[in-house]
Parts: C-alpha cells; sequence; structure tokens
C-alpha cells in the first residue's frame, strides 16, 4: 500500500533566499562570477551540496562595497572576479565529510599537494564552520576587465599552502604586487583579509556576525 503521506524528509523545504542578499554581478555591475562550487573545478573534485547555479550572493552591504571595489579598479583595466561567496551550510557539511575521507585524495595535486589531507583541519583550510555562511564574506582576484584574464597571484584559488599566504615571499614579485594591490583596494571598501588565503575577504562590519544561512544557490 502506498501511503499519501510524505515521510518528515520530503516534507521539509529549503530556507528561501533573504531579501538581505543580492546578486553580486548585478548588484557590482563588472564583476566576473567564476562559481568553483557550482562545478567539478575545485578541491573536492565534484559539485558541492547546494549549488545549483553558479551564482555569487552576498548580503545588500557586501555587494555594495564590492561594488564600490569594481569602480575604483576601473580606471586600471581591472576588475574582480569572485570563486565564491555566500556559502550554504550545507557546502561546508560537504567540505568536511570529505576532509574525513582520507582514501579520498583525486584532487591532491592541483589543490593541497605537500599537505597531509588529515591536517587540513588542523591547518586552518578545511573548518566545521564558515564565514562564508553569514554572506559577507567573498573568495575572490583581480582579473583585466577586457578579456576576464585574471593576474598572477602566484597560486590558483584554493591551493591549500603557505605558498597562498598573503604574506609569503616566495611567489614572484609580480604576485605579491597584485596580492597587496587586491587587499588595498578590497581593505579600502572595508573588506579585512584573511592571513591563510589570499583570495579570502570579509566585510568588516557584516550585517549577520552570529547568522549562518542554509538556502540553496539557486
Amino acid at each position: 500500500m502506498v501511503s499519501l503521506v510524505a515521510p518528515a524528509e520530503a516534507q521539509r523545504k529549503d530556507p528561501p533566499r533573504p531579501n538581505s542578499f543580492v546578486d553580486a554581478a548585478t548588484a557590482a555591475p563588472g564583476v566576473l562570477v567564476d562559481a568553483r562550487y557550482a562545478t567539478a573545478h575545485n578541491f573536492i573534485g565534484a559539485k558541492i551540496d547546494g549549488y545549483e547555479k553558479p551564482l555569487c550572493y552576498l548580503t545588500r552591504p557586501a555587494a555594495a562595497a564590492l561594488a564600490l571595489v569594481v569602480a575604483d579598479l576601473e580606471p586600471r583595466g581591472l576588475t574582480i572576479k569572485v570563486f565564491d561567496c555566500y556559502r550554504p551550510e550545507r557546502a561546508v557539511a560537504h567540505f568536511v565529510r570529505w576532509a574525513r575521507d582520507l582514501k579520498d585524495e583525486k584532487m591532491k595535486a592541483g589543490f593541497y599537494p605537500e599537505v597531509d589531507k588529515r591536517d587540513l583541519f588542523s591547518d586552518g583550510y578545511i573548518a566545521a564552520r564558515s564565514g562564508h555562511s553569514r554572506g559577507s564574506t567573498a573568495d575572490l582576484t583581480l582579473a583585466r576587465r577586457s578579456d576576464g584574464q585574471e593576474l598572477d597571484m602566484g597560486t590558483p584559488f584554493d591551493f591549500f599552502s603557505p605558498l597562498s599566504w598573503p604574506s609569503d615571499r616566495r611567489v614572484g614579485k609580480d604576485a605579491q604586487a597584485n596580492r597587496a594591490l587586491l587587499a588595498q583596494a578590497m581593505r579600502k571598501r572595508g573588506f579585512m583579509a584573511y592571513d591563510k588565503e589570499w583570495w579570502h575577504f570579509t566585510l568588516r562590519n557584516e550585517p549577520y556576525p552570529q547568522t549562518y544561512f542554509n538556502f540553496v544557490v539557486r
């Protein structure tokens, strides 16, 4: 006999996107979006839970601040390319499950060649809770406005290594200069950097400092 009552899991609906979150590509004209977690081009090698479309959502204040950064960079012929913005809590849970599966290392050569996977938590590359889920943090880089080509930053995005620390001086002079330019541009508009990832910035006065969201990126 087929029950007409759906199980609790099926009845549970995803939370809607709050009106306080906006599409950064619309709010910040000129920003480029390369949403890595909506594809298999990432350190896990698979599309990440919670990403149904390649979009960048941010809180309205963060998106407005990013728009100012993009405008500031325009005279240099540059813009911002974002790799990740708001990150659902379910995506963070996906990262954690992957990190605990020590046998899955298919993307090691490209993303963490010198790091033992069991150390990703203690080294600060994977966390059980992410500031991205608060909606005012973005992973991004500098790119040319003319063709979208990324500037040399010394390492790729999500490369788990001390080489990705903004302070590391083993990368080339051009990469050091580009990292400094990115950090300066972001800091001018109220963003704080993360000392282990040159690409990671959080709005200093974020509107939801204690709230972690789980709506799907769609």
